[in-house]
């Protein structure tokens, strides 16, 4: 715990400046790009009641274990800080009747989630997330379709060297003959295995095969894969996901001990893959996958067949390949708003809002009364422009157009500035 009660939480940060206008930019880049593949926007609270996190993540994942803030209200209400979206995504799917609308249905979410995790660089335990997601429907494409759709975001974004880690980890009809198998083989090498994968294999024997215990990952080059248990069905969806990122050139590795680490998952697991350019090792920046039995875990009739995928977002813009998009809404202030005297303050927001309707971006900093004072500010923003109005100004209806690089200036009209902006070189 800080020393300090008043600094930001471990694990929480500011995002100041040019970081915030980098998230931004990613985000209006993101969207941009899923609306032209069919996805539409949707956003769930970040608060949700603590089940339906516990029922869907599932015991002897971390998350579950030791990462969920939970809170109980004073009414009693068990509540929790999302982990992640996707559970949100289908509580809100199924609260709203979603199933009686036209299939499948293409979202994309994005926002803050939480986790109690170890801090370290490109993760933290308030982290944003964009999410892409397909529901209603098991047809191999919508799994491609994310796929293709996350990674040309990506790419966009400044990503150079992707590649794909997919594995099928199988259905409820094939997943079981499996485990049994897995467990049999965890069994006979339990003397190898550290205490924590212990445990998950009473709970959850699959999160082994996704341990990063440097004896467990030996252990795991020699366990059963999943790709031999599975069922016609599932295998014939596994074998078109592959043959639709051959189509689109997207290049692939079949990881048989790629699971990811929430329970919900079934049939594809996909984590994609970019080169760590300080390490020289590959990092995950998305991951994701099928989630078919989802919607009957949250309490709906019948299972909803899903996919989806989720973006790391503080790695991406922390990443030295980051393009440092710019978020078009914004504007950078090129011209610096100056006023002297009491008179000219009255009518400054006018001129200000004169600007504004023009799409004219301005800094100033009205409350200060001194021209040098002003001046400097300006300079020190490195603005190219500055607006001189004062108390001839007020009463000749002009302002003083100065440009900051020769400190030459002319005297405008008031109802002639943004002719007089426009026309500049």
């Amino acid at each position: 715990m800080s020393k300090d009660p008043f600094l930001s939480l471990k694990g929480m940060r500011d995002i100041i400046d040019e970081e915030y206008y980098h998230f931004q930019g990613f985000f209006e880049k993101a969207q941009e790009i899923s609306v032209y593949y069919g996805f539409k926007p949707i956003s769930t609270p970040i608060v949700e009641q603590e089940g339906v996190f516990t029922s869907s993540i599932g015991e002897g994942t971390d998350i579950i274990d030791k990462e969920m803030y939970t809170l109980k209200t004073k009414g009693g209400d068990h509540l929790a800080l999302r982990p992640e979206h996707t559970a949100g995504l289908m509580r809100s799917y199924i609260e709203h009747g979603m199933q009686s609308l036209p299939q499948p249905l293409l979202f994309y979410t994005y926002g803050p989630s939480f986790r109690h995790d170890n801090p370290q660089k490109g993760r933290y335990r308030q982290f944003s997330q964009f999410d892409l997601d397909a529901l209603g429907s098991e047809k191999s494409i919508l799994d491609a379709l994310v796929i293709k759709t996350t990674w040309t975001i990506l790419e966009e974004a400044g990503a150079k060297n992707l590649t794909v880690d997919i594995n099928s980890i199988g259905d409820k009809e094939c997943r079981s003959s499996y485990i049994k198998e897995l467990v049999s083989f965890y069994k006979k090498n339990i003397n190898i295995l550290p205490a924590i994968d212990r445990e998950r294999l009473k709970t959850n024997p699959l999160r082994i095969l996704d341990s990063k215990e440097e004896k467990t990952i030996e252990l795991n080059q020699n366990a059963p894969d999943t790709l031999s248990h599975l069922c016609p069905a599932c295998k014939k969806h596994f074998k078109e996901v592959l043959e639709y990122l051959e189509k689109m050139e997207i290049p692939y590795n079949i990881n048989k001990c790629l699971v990811r680490g929430l329970s919900y998952y079934t049939r594809t697991v996909v984590e994609i893959m970019v080169d760590d350019e300080e390490t020289g090792k590959k990092i995950t920046i998305a991951g994701g996958g099928r989630y078919d039995y989802l919607g009957k875990q949250l309490g709906g009739k019948k299972d909803v067949p899903a996919v989806g995928i989720a973006i790391g977002v503080d790695r991406v813009v922390e990443s030295p390949w980051f393009a440092k998009l710019s978020p078009r809404i914004i504007k950078k202030p090129k011209i610096y708003f100056i006023q002297l005297g009491f008179d000219a303050k009255l009518k400054s927001l006018n001129v200000i809002e004169i600007l504004r309707k023009g799409k004219v971006a301005i800094a100033q900093s009205i409350s200060k009364d001194n021209l040098g004072a002003q001046l400097a500010v300006a300079e020190k923003l490195g603005m190219r422009y500055a607006i001189i109005y004062g108390q001839k100004e007020v009463m000749d209806n002009t302002v003083i157009f100065r440009d900051m690089s020769n400190r030459s200036q002319d005297t405008v009209k008031l109802p002639e500035l943004l002719e007089y902006i426009k026309n500049l070189k």
